[in-house]
């Protein structure tokens, strides 16, 4: 599956799953540097997503304690 395409959570399970067979030191050199690029973009997508769903919280707590959609009452 494409990296970009992932969720976070599936992104999180496959950097760990990468990080723990570099741990594990038994892969040949050229797959432990391919390993390590893969593991680099996941970090980088998990790193966007969270990014991204701070800015909605952010916004949602911007919104708060203010009425969307109504105009001020008249007189005051």
């Amino acid at each position: 599956m494409q990296i970009s395409e992932m969720s976070f959570e599936d992104a999180m399970a496959e950097l760990e799953r990468v990080v723990a067979a570099l741990e594990k030191g038994d892969v040949p050199l050229e797959q432990s540097i391919a390993l390590y690029e893969r593991g680099a973009a996941l970090k980088a997508h998990c790193a966007d997503k969270l990014k991204a769903a701070e800015e909605k919280v952010e916004m949602i707590r911007a919104q708060e304690g203010r009425a969307v959609g109504t105009a001020p009452a008249e007189g005051l």
